[in-house]
C-alpha cells in the first residue's frame, strides 16, 4: 500500500522497542510531513550516535571520546561505587543529585530464562575495578523487581567477603501515594527499610 522507501521506513521504526505498526506508520508520516533540513537533522543525529558513542572502558557507561564524562570528573569520589544495570540508570540517579560517586554498568541482569548469567554482564570487569581503584562501598542500584534482585543478592554474595561495605538502595512506597494501594512486597520493602524519625 506503501511506496517501497515509505514501507522500508515504517519497517525500520516498527524495529525500534515500544514501538509498534500504528506508532511506526504515525512516525513515518510525520517524518514524511516535517521539512527536509529537519529530517535531515533527525538522519544526521542518528548516524553521529552510531560514530561517536561507545562505551566507556572504565565503567561501561555511554562515552564520547576515551572516558565518560562521570569518570573523567576529578571531584567523584572514587570510594563510592553505584552498580546500575543500564546507563539510562546513570541518567536516573543523577537527576537525585544525592549521589557525588562513580558507577558501573552491568549491562543487564541476570535472567536465567533468557541465558542472561554473570558472563554476560559486566561482572569481572567490576571485580577488577575494586582491586584497582581503592573502591570501599559498592551501592547495589538494580531494579526492583525479580532479576533485579536476583542480581543485588548475586553481587552481595560475591563482593561480601572482599570486606567492602555492600549496600543496597531502599525501596517502598512512592511520595504521594496511598497505602491501600500498594501491594505487599512494596509495603513489606518500606517497612523493612524504616529509618529513625528526626524529631
Amino acid at each position: 500500500m506503501y511506496t517501497a522507501s515509505l514501507q522500508s521506513l515504517v519497517d525500520e521504526l516498527g524495529r525500534l522497542p515500544g514501538i509498534g505498526p500504528k506508532s511506526a506508520q504515525r512516525l513515518a508520516f510525520h517524518i514524511l510531513k516535517i521539512a527536509p533540513e529537519d529530517a535531515g537533522r533527525l538522519a544526521e543525529a542518528i548516524v553521529a550516535v552510531k560514530q561517536n558513542t561507545t562505551l566507556c572502558p572504565q565503567c561501561f557507561n555511554v562515552a564520547e571520546g576515551d572516558l565518560c564524562d562521570i569518570c573523567n570528573d576529578p571531584r567523584r569520589d572514587g570510594a563510592i561505587l553505584c552498580v546500575v544495570e543500564d546507563p539510562r540508570d546513570i541518567v536516573a540517579v543523577e537527576k537525585t543529585q544525592e549521589f557525588r560517586g562513580r558507577y558501573h554498568v552491568l549491562h543487564g541482569s541476570l535472567n536465567p530464562l533468557e541465558g542472561v548469567g554473570p558472563d554476560q554482564l559486566r561482572v569481572k570487569e567490576l571485580l577488577a575495578r575494586l582491586e584497582g581503584e581503592g573502591v570501599t562501598e559498592v551501592i547495589l542500584c538494580t531494579n526492583p523487581n525479580l532479576e533485579g534482585e536476583a542480581t543485588a543478592m548475586y553481587l552481595a554474595r560475591l563482593l561480601k567477603p572482599l570486606g567492602l561495605s555492600v549496600t543496597r538502595i531502599a525501596s517502598g512506597l512512592p511520595v504521594g501515594g496511598d497505602l491501600e494501594y500498594a501491594d505487599e512486597l512494596t509495603l513489606g520493602r518500606a517497612l523493612e527499610g524504616r529509618r529513625q524519625v528526626d524529631a
